[in-house]
């Protein structure tokens, strides 16, 4: 398993909407596996394919604390069915926006069809943080960011202090 580089914003890429996964094959048991590594290395509790630059349906969950055994979540072409009327608040973060935080109002359940590690299909009613968890990762798929579920005012505020870092670290790295 290999840890590899997260997208990070404002890269264009986190825009994009993901294709689906022909087959569930050694190649993308093995993206997962990395995937997997990157996210506990990382650390977060979910990871969607095109954060690690890959435009393909993928997501890696794991709810599991730090002291308790893993349980991964693979989630392949996961497809939202159903989401309940009512919501619950969460203060959200992202491996792709390091170190920012905010509260985002998200259906409280879902339901998520997808294809597990061995392309076997799966149906998962999910509630609490799990739910929020999965419509944050399929939102990535979609290309949406967390961000775009807060006030403009905020969103523009984070994009632009993220757009002024990757412009520095782009002048360190030529100079």
């Amino acid at each position: 398993m290999t840890v590899r580089d997260l997208v990070i914003l404002p890269d264009p890429r986190l825009r994009a909407t993901c294709e689906p996964v022909e087959a569930v094959d050694d190649e993308v048991r093995c993206l997962l596996d990395d995937m997997l590594e990157t996210m506990y290395d990382a650390p977060g509790i979910g990871l969607a394919a095109i954060q690690v630059g890959i435009p393909k349906r993928l997501v890696v969950i794991d709810l599991a604390k730090e002291e308790e055994e893993p349980r991964p979540l693979f989630l392949v072409n996961p497809e939202i069915t159903w989401t309940s009327e009512e919501t619950s608040v969460y203060e959200e973060g992202c491996l792709s926006i390091p170190e920012y935080y905010e509260e985002v109002e998200r259906p409280a359940r879902c339901r998520v069809r997808f294809l597990d590690r061995e392309g076997r299909e799966q149906e998962l009613e999910c509630d609490g943080l799990l739910a929020t968890c999965v419509q944050h990762e399929v939102d990535h798929l979609n290309g949406v960011l967390f961000i775009d579920h807060i006030s403009k005012l905020k969103r523009d505020r984070v994009t632009k202090k993220f757009a002024k870092q990757a412009r520095r670290d782009g002048t360190r790295l030529a100079g």
